[in-house]
């Protein structure tokens, strides 16, 4: 399994601003996803609030930064559950 950690820049103004976490099989299909609201745009805001909301959540990897087709900035990271 794969967990992908992936936030964004609310570039069209939807007030669409949350944090995904994406988990993917071994052949890279998708299998679940949750998303939890984030009160800014970004990778230091979704550190922050992944931090509150899913304290045994770790981001593994640095963040990786896209655009989509529309022109939205994105970014995704690895992430893994640690033993409480």
């Amino acid at each position: 399994m794969r967990t992908i950690l992936t936030c964004y820049n609310d570039t069209h103004g939807y007030g669409w601003r949350h944090v995904d976490l994406f988990v993917y099989d071994a052949a890279g299909h998708e299998v679940d996803w949750v998303h939890w609201e984030v009160g800014a745009d970004g990778p230091e805001a979704a550190d922050a609030v992944t931090a509150e909301v899913e304290p045994l959540l770790r981001r593994t990897s640095p963040w990786r930064h896209g655009v989509s087709a529309s022109g939205m900035d994105y970014w995704e990271a690895d992430a893994e559950w640690v033993a409480a």
